[in-house]
C-alpha cells in the first residue's frame, strides 16, 4: 500500500485506511504498534512498521482510529510512548493517543495573525492562572484580559511533563499538550476564543533540553543528543553532529505543528544560548523560515530568550541574522529591580538603577552591548543600536525573576507603592514591547514560586539544586534563609501560586493604573509608535529623569514623561532643553501616577513660576496645551 500524504514527518495521523504511524528509531531492528485494549492489555502488535531509509519506520494500523491509545514495541521488548505523541491522557509514561486535528471546527477563518508592533504581551501559566488550572477556566478570563488592554498571550510551556504540576520547562513529549490542563481540543477552543476577542496566542517552547523523567527519545535514537556539548541541564540536543538531520526535522516539525494545528500566532524560544549549532544554516534560522512559510499568509511573532543578548537573533537573514522578531530585555528588568528594591546582589551586580540607565534603556534598548560585565567576568551583549525598539520585550516581572526572590514575591511586596506606580508607567509607555506577568495587573497576593512534581530522589536533587542556585544572592545564602525556601515538590507550593481573579476588584487602584496606562499607550499614537530615535531623555538629578516622546512633524503630539524615584525635586534652574514645551504651548498634565484613583495624593502643576517642581516617587505624563500668556514670545 502506498504511504499516504502526511502533515508532519513523525507521529500518528488519521487516514481513510486507519492511522499512519511514523517514527525515527535507527538503533532498532523492529518497531511495532501496540494498541491499548482497555483493562486487559496484551502486547500484541497491530502493525509491524516497515523500515525506511535513514532509520525511519512507518506503516498503517487499519484497526486504529482517532482516540485509539498506543505504544511502540521496540525489538519485541519494551513498549514506549510515541516520541511525537499528540496527546498523553495518562501522563508522560502512559499510552499515547491518536488525535484527529481535522475534526475541530475553527471559527477564526478571518484571523490574520499577529505582527510584533503595537503589542502588549501577557505571560501566563495555565496551571496557576485560575484555581481550576485548565484551558476551559482560563478561557473564561479572556474577555477581561482583552478589556484590560492586553493584545498577545504568551503561554508558558505545555509540552507533556511528568507529575501533577510543574512550570513546563522539563517537557519530554514536545508534540503533546499536557493532559493536566485538558484535551488538545480544549487548547484549540482557548485559541479560537482568544482570536475572537482580538488576542493573539504564542507558546513558550523548549528546544535546548528535555526533562530528566519520562524522556524516551534515547530508546529510539541516542543520536537525539550530543554528549560532546552540554547545557545547564545536561547533554545538548544534536543539531549539528552525526545523524542530526532527523533531529533538526523533528524540532522544526514541532515548531510548525503548533502553528498549523493550534493556529498559534508565534513562539517564545527558551534559553536559546543553550541551543548549540555550528551549521551554516543554524537551526533557529531554519526554524524561523519554515514557521513563517507554514503560517503564511498569517503573521507570526518569534521571540527569543537569550542570556548573552546576541542581537543577531533578531536581525534578518539578509543582515546575517536568524530572522526572529524580538528578544527578552533582562537589562531593563535588572536596573528596574535595583531602583525598586535598592538591592544589587548576584546578577544584579552590574546595575545601579540610576536615571542614566533608564534613559539609555529608553533610547538604546539593551544597556550592555559589548561592555565588560563584572558578574560574569566577561563582556556582555552585542551591538544593537540599530534595533527597532519593538524588538526588545520589556518587563519588571516574569516567571523566573519573581521566583528568584526569597519568597517568590511580586514587585509590589518589595518596594513602595509610589515607586511601583512610577516604574510601571515607564515600562508600559516605553518604546519597547511591554510584557506583564499573570496577576501583575492587579498586584496579585499570590506568590510565584518554583514548583515541580517528581519522585522522591529526583525531588530531593531539585530541592537542593534550587537552594544552590539561590545561594548566588548573598542574603539568601545564609543558613537561616536556606531553611525557609519553599519545597518545589510540595503540592502546597503549587497551590499557593494560583491567582484569585476577584482581586481585580479588591485591588482596584493598581488594576485601574494598568488599564489606564494601556489605554494611554493604545490611544496616544506617540507611545505606540516604536520608532527608532523616537525618544530622548535627560538626567535631572541623582534619582529623577525625563523622557521626551517626539510626535514627528507635529510637535503638538510630543509627550513628556517625568520620573522621580527620590524626594520631591525643585529644579531651579532647569537648563535642560527637553523640558521646553513646543512653540506657543505650555505643558499640561495628561496623566499622573499620583492620581487619587490609584492611591496617590494628587499632582500640582510641574512647570510653575518657581520653575520645575517634580513630585517624588511619581511618574507624570505631560502634553502641550495652549499658552494662556499673551505676552509669551
Amino acid at each position: 500500500m502506498k504511504s499516504p500524504e502526511r502533515r508532519l514527518p513523525v507521529g500518528a495521523e488519521v487516514t481513510g485506511d486507519g492511522v499512519h504511524f511514523r517514527v525515527w528509531a535507527p538503533v532498532r531492528k523492529t518497531v511495532e504498534v501496540v494498541l491499548d485494549r482497555g483493562d486487559t492489555v496484551v502486547l500484541q502488535a497491530e502493525a509491524g512498521l516497515q523500515a525506511e531509509q535513514a532509520g525511519y519506520f512507518s506503516g498503517i494500523a487499519a484497526n486504529a482510529r482517532a482516540g485509539s491509545r498506543y505504544k511502540y514495541l521496540l525489538d519485541g521488548g519494551e513498549a514506549c510512548p510515541d516520541p511525537a505523541s499528540r496527546f498523553q491522557p495518562e501522563g508522560a509514561h502512559g499510552w499515547s493517543e491518536v488525535v484527529d486535528f481535522a475534526a475541530f471546527q475553527w471559527t477564526d477563518q478571518g484571523w490574520q495573525g499577529t505582527a510584533l508592533s503595537h503589542q502588549v504581551i501577557y505571560e501566563m501559566h495555565i496551571g496557576t492562572f485560575t484555581k481550576e488550572g485548565s484551558w476551559r477556566a482560563a478561557q473564561a478570563e479572556l474577555p477581561q484580559l482583552a478589556e484590560t488592554g492586553v493584545t498577545v498571550l504568551e503561554v508558558m510551556p505545555i509540552a507533556e511533563f511528568p507529575g501533577r504540576f510543574g512550570w513546563g520547562y522539563d517537557g519530554v513529549q514536545w508534540f503533546a499538550p499536557s493532559h493536566l490542563y485538558g484535551s488538545p481540543d480544549d487548547f484549540c477552543r482557548f485559541v479560537d476564543q482568544a482570536h475572537s476577542l482580538g488576542l493573539g496566542v504564542i507558546l513558550d517552547v523548549v528546544y535546548n533540553h528535555l526533562g530528566p523523567d519520562g524522556n524516551y527519545l534515547a530508546k529510539f535514537a541516542p543520536q537525539y543528543f550530543c554528549e560532546q556539548k552540554t547545557t545547564d541541564w545536561g547533554p545538548a540536543i544534536n543539531f549539528d553532529s552525526i545523524d542530526c538531520g532527523p533531529v533538526r526535522e523533528f524540532c522544526i516539525a514541532n515548531a510548525c505543528y503548533w502553528i498549523d494545528e493550534f493556529h498559534l500566532d508565534g513562539l517564545r524560544l527558551d534559553a536559546t544560548q543553550d541551543i548549540h549549532d555550528s551549521s551554516e544554516d543554524h537551526i533557529l534560522r531554519a526554524m524561523a523560515r519554515e514557521v513563517r512559510k507554514h503560517a503564511a499568509p498569517r503573521n507570526v511573532i518569534l521571540i527569543a530568550e537569550n542570556e548573552q543578548q546576541q542581537v543577531k537573533l533578531a536581525k534578518s537573514p539578509e543582515q546575517g541574522g536568524y530572522g526572529l522578531d524580538a528578544l527578552w530585555n533582562d537589562d531593563f528588568h535588572h536596573t528596574a529591580m535595583v531602583a525598586l528594591t535598592g538591592r544589587n546582589e548576584a546578577y544584579f551586580t552590574d546595575y545601579l538603577g540610576t536615571p542614566q540607565e533608564f534613559v539609555s534603556s529608553m533610547k538604546y534598548g539593551y544597556l550592555y552591548q559589548g561592555q565588560r560585565y563584572k558578574w560574569q567576568k566577561n563582556r556582555r551583549g552585542t551591538p544593537g543600536l540599530d534595533l527597532n525598539p519593538a524588538a526588545l520585550i520589556t518587563f519588571i516581572q516574569n516567571h523566573d525573576q519573581i521566583a528568584n526572590s526569597a519568597y517568590g514575591e511580586r514587585c509590589h511586596r518589595l518596594t513602595s507603592p509610589g515607586k511601583l506606580r512610577a516604574i510601571t508607567a515607564l515600562m508600559l509607555l516605553a518604546p519597547g514591547t511591554p510584557m506583564l506577568f499573570q496577576g501583575q495587573e492587579f498586584a496579585a497576593s499570590s506568590p510565584f514560586l518554583y514548583f515541580a512534581d517528581h519522585g522522591p530522589e529526583l525531588a530531593k536533587q531539585i530541592r537542593q539544586g534550587r537552594v544552590d542556585f539561590l545561594a548566588q544572592f548573598r542574603s539568601l545564602a545564609t543558613p537561616e534563609m536556606q531553611q525557609r525556601f519553599a519545597d518545589p515538590g510540595d503540592s502546597a507550593t503549587f497551590e499557593r501560586c494560583k491567582l484569585d481573579h476577584s482581586e481585580r476588584e479588591t485591588h482596584r487602584e493598581i488594576y485601574d493604573l494598568h488599564r489606564d496606562l494601556l489605554k494611554l499607550r493604545h490611544e496616544q499614537t506617540v507611545f505606540g509608535a516604536q520608532r527608532r530615535g523616537g525618544v530622548d531623555g535627560a538626567v535631572l538629578s541623582s534619582e529623577a529623569f525625563v523622557v521626551r516622546f517626539f510626535g514627528g512633524e507635529n510637535p503638538g503630539e510630543d509627550r513628556l514623561l517625568t520620573v522621580n524615584l527620590g524626594v520631591d525635586l525643585h529644579l531651579d534652574p532647569a537648563p535642560e532643553p527637553l523640558l521646553a514645551p513646543p512653540a506657543d504651548c505650555e505643558w499640561t498634565i495628561l496623566w499622573s501616577s499620583e492620581d487619587p484613583k490609584y492611591g496617590g495624593t494628587g499632582t500640582p502643576p510641574l512647570d510653575t513660576e518657581e520653575n520645575w517642581r517634580i513630585p517624588g516617587h511619581a511618574a507624570v505624563v505631560l502634553m502641550p496645551g495652549p499658552n494662556p500668556d499673551p505676552n509669551y514670545d
